[in-house]
């Protein structure tokens, strides 16, 4: 068992928990945890909180199903909250939003920055794709082609984006890349292979 002994829980026994998709890094929910909470927690594979409302300790899925798979648990500097990356199983809040964090913003400096956490998001879409396979998506007709269509696509694509290199088009090439990775996870999503594996492979030769 993990050595919890340099945090600080309040005088309730508690300590704030900050739930982040370990994929997206989204922010999904903030709630406490009591020591048992947090030992369940890290021992796993599930998350474990400490309802305030019904003072008693909730693993957060049991009623919903929408389970959080614990991935890493990790304590701030000052060792008075915690921040825990999971895997969510649906939605994790109890609205049906993926997040808890969906309201409009009590203040907006300006359009947020995109960063390589959007091909996560993305694949996630594909995959509801997939499963619902809605009529008039062009993902969906894709899956209904097949993975050989789909994967000349992706040569397609890449000619695509050579072309526009070559030319030194900046802004075509970067419209060309963009379908490029679309097609890429949505054949990845064909054969099942979850982008995740690809991330692990790159950090593996980053090392």
């Amino acid at each position: 068992m993990a050595d919890l002994s340099g945090l600080n829980f309040d005088e309730k026994g508690l300590i704030p928990a900050i739930v982040q998709d370990s994929r997206t890094r989204a922010v999904l929910m903030v709630a406490y945890m009591n020591r048992e909470a947090l030992e369940k927690t890290i021992a796993g594979p599930d998350v474990w909180f400490f309802s305030r409302s019904r003072n008693e300790l909730w693993h957060k899925g049991a009623t919903s199903g929408n389970y959080l798979k614990v991935r890493e648990v990790r304590a701030d500097c000052d060792g008075d909250a915690l921040l825990v990356l999971a895997d969510p199983l649906g939605p994790a809040c109890h609205t049906g939003n993926e997040t808890c964090f969906f309201e409009e913003p009590l203040a907006s400096k300006g359009e947020i920055p995109a960063n390589a956490e959007v091909l996560d998001e993305l694949y996630k879409i594909i995959e509801q794709r997939k499963r619902e396979k809605p009529e008039g998506s062009y993902t969906t007709k894709l899956f209904e082609d097949g993975a050989p269509r789909i994967a000349q696509k992706v040569v397609e694509e890449a000619g695509e984006v050579v072309i526009a290199a070559v030319a030194q088009d900046g802004g075509n090439t970067t419209e060309e890349v963009a379908d490029l990775l679309y097609h890429t996870l949505v054949l990845l999503a064909a054969i099942d292979v979850d982008p995740a594996d690809v991330w692990a492979e790159l950090a593996k030769r980053r090392k």
